[in-house]
């Protein structure tokens, strides 16, 4: 069951978002209580191999990293996700970085100049909390950049996210589907409840509106930065539970294919066994 949602979700040439049930659990035959038991059943095998990257990032021994981008439309749960997800790792092999509106000294650069210095390094699993997608989606959707630029875009995407491939690291892209009606959902609990108020942003409406133009912004993104070497994944987002199962099983996969193993000794293990037994 596990081995086959990276390949079921990964997203193959023209994407039609509205054909994609935001409620479906492919891969997924059980239900909540099911899943729930499946994601902490990854903590074990997640940490394992986590703890065997970081080890040989420190001993200088590797540089493989991997870095999880979450996208997806407000309240798809990038946040959740990084909860129940990052949380099964140990923190102090792991970035996280939120990605808001650019500051005026970013504005002043290239899209992806303040992307580079927040790639994890070697060692490491980062998390984007939003990317450098947000400057062909919002800039497409609000008009911030024109048309010829939107398209050079794409190409520096694909170019960027193959040079962090070749230097070593792997990308597991998620983009967390949900539908209108589960939105809109969502923000009413928002409203309701005063715990997450916190949450809602009455701009959250403003985007809401835009709905239709983002999906279609989401959709030529998807297939037009889908690569052999940083694929796209479409999650269904409706079912928290299943959403958190899916993206944990597809960061398991991107470190089990990494065939990570513990950093050699660089001194003499006997020797310093033999010291340490003699300093008893």
């Amino acid at each position: 069951m596990a081995s086959s949602v990276t390949d079921l979700l990964r997203t193959t040439g023209p994407v039609d978002l509205a054909a994609i049930d935001a409620r479906s659990t492919p891969g997924f035959d059980d239900d909540k209580d099911a899943a729930l038991a499946a994601t902490a059943q990854l903590e074990p095998e997640l940490a394992d191999l986590q703890e065997r990257l970081f080890a040989g990032g420190r001993a200088g021994t590797t540089e493989r990293r991997v870095l999880l981008l979450l996208q997806g439309m407000d309240t798809a749960g990038k946040g959740g996700t990084l909860r129940k997800v990052a949380g099964l790792m140990d923190p102090q092999g792991l970035t996280v970085t939120a990605f808001k509106k650019p500051t005026d000294e970013e504005l002043q650069h290239d899209f992806l100049w303040r992307i580079g210095p927040r790639l994890p390094q070697p060692g490491m699993v980062g998390v984007f909390d939003r990317s450098h997608y947000e400057d062909v989606l919002i800039g497409r959707v609000r008009q911030l950049a024109d048309d010829v630029e939107i398209e050079r875009r794409y190409g520096a995407i694909n170019e960027f996210e193959q040079q962090f491939v070749d230097s070593g690291g792997v990308i597991v892209k998620c983009f967390l589907h949900v539908d209108a009606e589960t939105q809109a959902e969502r923000l009413a609990e928002r409203l309701e409840d005063p715990t997450k108020h916190w949450k809602y942003n009455p701009g959250d409406l403003d985007e809401r509106a835009l709905w239709a133009e983002y999906q279609q912004a989401y959709e030529i993104a998807l297939e037009r930065c889908s690569t052999d070497a940083a694929p796209w994944h479409v999650v269904p987002a409706g079912r928290k539970w299943y959403r958190n199962w899916a993206v944990g099983v597809m960061l398991l996969d991107a470190l089990r294919g990494l065939d990570l193993q513990w950093p050699p000794a660089d001194f003499d293990v006997a020797a310093e066994q033999a010291r340490l037994a003699a300093s008893r």
